[in-house]
């Protein structure tokens, strides 16, 4: 099977992106890997600190691994928006494939020197252990939550002069060793219930890719436009991840399963409009991220 890590290097070289779907349940899953399947390509399936604690991080790492073990395709599973090296261990230590140290709120020498800690541990775990897990850092506060907004949450950094700068980036990936770089670009966590969200600065995409020298990952991508998303990919976004129109998509389905069987009690058999209603988001996100 061929690593995570040569996949991003792949998709650097195609100029595309890998999707990065959270999960909170295992018919979000099945979505997720259904959408990927179909249009063979690879996908990473996110899964925060609050999404771990309900799941279970052992459990998570396994039910993920199943499907690559199962059908032999490239999934993998990211313990996405970790605040502690505590964490962060135990993640390492249940199998993930990558780790998200996020220290976007800290102080920024705060921040590179507990992200090298991650860095340290991960590699030595990796020599140890014959394991490529990979290690993304976060620059740049862009929100905290999955959620539909009414306003831009306090403290995100949407102000040009709030955006991650070239310089920093290229401090901190020299500094930590980081294999992936998230950065504050205009992104924001959440997503506008009416209106699209604010768009992304290209132009330092640009400017903080060719700083870092390394691939962006590009978080909060629920919301934006496709062209939005389009551009931030040909500017270097390796990865981009989508929480909340998934969520908007779980419960859509859900609210149509209870409303077409309002009698129905077996979970089974109401999930299935939840997969197809997953599916279809994850199915499109896919498609523009691959160019397809």
């Amino acid at each position: 099977m061929i690593s995570l890590r040569n996949l991003i290097a792949d998709a650097r070289g195609r100029n595309v992106a890998i999707g990065h779907f959270n999960i909170s349940d295992l018919a979000m899953l099945h979505a997720i890997f259904n959408a990927a399947f179909e249009i063979k390509v690879p996908v990473i399936i996110g899964v925060s600190e609050g999404e771990r604690e309900f799941i279970g991080v052992k459990q998570a790492a396994d039910l993920v691994h199943s499907f690559r073990d199962e059908y032999n395709y490239p999934i993998f599973i990211n313990a996405d928006h970790t605040h502690s090296f505590e964490k962060i261990k135990e993640a390492v230590d249940a199998g993930f494939d990558e780790v998200l140290f996020d220290g976007g709120q800290r102080p920024i020498e705060e921040n590179i020197a507990i992200t090298k800690q991650v860095v340290d541990y991960v590699r030595s775990h990796n020599e140890s252990y014959a394991t490529d897990i990979m290690v993304e850092g976060e620059l740049g506060y862009i929100g905290s939550g999955s959620v539909i907004l009414d306003r831009i949450p306090e403290g995100v950094s949407i102000k040009k002069e709030d955006l991650t700068k070239p310089e920093d980036a290229q401090k901190f990936v020299k500094e930590t060793g980081v294999d992936l770089l998230a950065p504050a670009v205009g992104n924001i966590h959440g997503m506008f219930a009416d209106v699209p969200d604010p768009n992304l600065d290209i132009q330092r995409i640009v400017e903080v890719y060719n700083a870092a020298n390394i691939p962006l990952v590009l978080h909060g991508a629920s919301g934006n436009s496709d062209d939005d998303i389009r551009q931030a990919i040909g500017a270097g976004a390796r990865i981009v991840h989508v929480s909340t129109e998934l969520r908007a998509a779980w419960k859509r389905g859900l609210d149509l399963a209870l409303l077409s069987h309002p009698k129905e009690i077996a979970p089974y058999k109401l999930f299935p409009e939840v997969v197809h209603e997953v599916q279809k988001v994850a199915s499109e996100k896919l498609k523009i991220f691959n160019n397809l």
